[in-house]
C-alpha cells in the first residue's frame, strides 16, 4: 500500500497550520481528534463525502497537524503530539475562538 509522506517538524509552520484550520470540516476533524483521539479515517461525522473527507485529512497531514497511518485495509488518523510541542496552545486556542 502506498504510505504517505508526513512533513518533517522542522517544515511545520504556522501559516501553512493556519490555513489548514481554515474550514470548517478540518476544524471539526481536529476538535474530534482532540476530544476523542485516533480514529479511523472514515468515522468523522462531517456530513461529507468519503473522498472529500479523506481530501481534507490530506490537507491537515500536508500541513502537519495530523498522522494517518494505514493498518492492513485500514487508515487511522491521530494529531501529531509535535505540533503542540512546536506551537503550544495553539490548537486548543483556535478551537475555542472557532467555536
Amino acid at each position: 500500500m502506498k504510505q504517505h509522506p508526513h512533513p518533517d517538524v522542522n517544515d511545520i509552520n504556522l501559516i501553512g497550520v493556519l490555513a489548514a484550520l481554515g474550514d470548517p470540516v478540518r476544524l471539526h476533524i481536529v476538535t474530534t481528534l482532540i476530544e476523542e483521539g485516533e480514529k479511523g479515517s472514515t468515522e468523522f461525522d462531517c456530513q461529507v463525502a468519503n473522498s472529500t473527507l479523506s481530501h481534507h485529512i490530506k490537507q491537515l497531514r500536508e500541513a502537519g497537524i495530523v498522522n494517518h497511518r494505514k493498518e492492513g485495509t485500514r487508515c487511522f488518523v491521530a494529531l501529531r503530539p509535535d505540533v503542540e510541542e512546536k506551537f503550544p496552545g495553539l490548537l486548543q486556542s483556535v478551537l475555542k475562538f472557532a467555536g
